[in-house]
């Protein structure tokens, strides 16, 4: 039977005094998709960082074993402002992610430059690869960096809200890529506030500060978990359900007054 691509006992995570997760115990299955959801705070991005090593849980234990092996895990953060001093081309940024295996001074082979060549054509990048990456657009800028993280072509590949706030055609292209990854036998762990999102994933977590509920969408997502997740944030309309998040956090909401998610009834 093969080993989880991650498992928690009783897991803890929090920045000083502030608990961001608690008491998690869970196992995420190799080759699945996994999306991560909840009301804003919940923990989300901080499991992300946790999973790829950049942060060490408070207590219990977390065990990952693709970070046993150099480039096996890959990190997508969501789109930022760029540097417009760093001269950073599209091509040299997702380059980077093949330096995950070779090491910074390893020479690049055929196979890497190939790597590279299908992240930039399946984020439809290719034609941006001579662009500084601070003169994309928001949509090209994410896409660039979801191409790097696709170029490491890692065991475990973490998106931190790759969709959030995009255009039409960028959010196809990242969601059918994830779809891709995992087709090819990978772990993907996305976090979304979109519910239809969480919907085309494998499994879902969802998350209050502590595991509420996991396992297949159609269990997770439904009136009693997303209830006491969200709180009287839940509503049901003949379309669905939508929840109502709380816009003040970190991230931004990218869609008015309040995030509005919609799932299938």
């Amino acid at each position: 039977m093969p080993l989880p691509a991650a498992a928690a006992t009783d897991l803890v995570l929090a920045y000083g005094t502030r608990t961001a997760l608690s008491g998690a115990s869970f196992e995420l299955s190799a080759g699945a998709t996994v999306a991560l959801i909840g009301p804003n705070g919940s923990g989300k991005s901080t499991l992300l960082r946790a999973l790829a090593g950049l942060l060490e849980p408070r207590s219990g234990r977390l065990d990952v074993p693709a970070r046993r092996r150099r480039g096996a895990v890959g990190l997508v953060l969501q789109t930022t402002d760029v540097d417009r001093t760093l001269p950073v081309t599209v091509h040299e940024a997702v380059t980077m992610a093949r330096y995950a295996t070779r090491g910074p001074f390893g020479r690049l082979r055929a196979d890497d430059r190939a790597a590279v060549h299908r992240a930039l054509e399946r984020m439809g990048v290719a034609d941006l690869a001579g662009r500084q990456i601070h003169e994309l657009s928001g949509g090209q800028r994410q896409r660039a960096l979801v191409a790097q993280g696709l170029a490491q072509e890692a065991e475990l590949l973490l998106l931190d809200e790759p969709v959030t706030g995009l255009d039409v055609l960028s959010r196809e292209l990242i969601l059918d890529a994830i779809t891709a990854e995992r087709e090819a036998g990978r772990t993907v762990v996305v976090s979304t506030h979109d519910l239809d999102d969480a919907r085309r994933a494998d499994l879902v977590m969802l998350l209050a500060n502590r595991v509420i509920a996991f396992g297949p969408p159609d269990e997770v997502l439904t009136d009693g978990p997303l209830g006491e997740a969200y709180g009287g944030r839940v509503l049901r309309v003949p379309e669905g359900l939508i929840v109502m998040d709380d816009p003040h956090h970190e991230h931004r909401a990218g869609r008015g007054e309040h995030d509005r998610h919609r799932a299938g009834a």
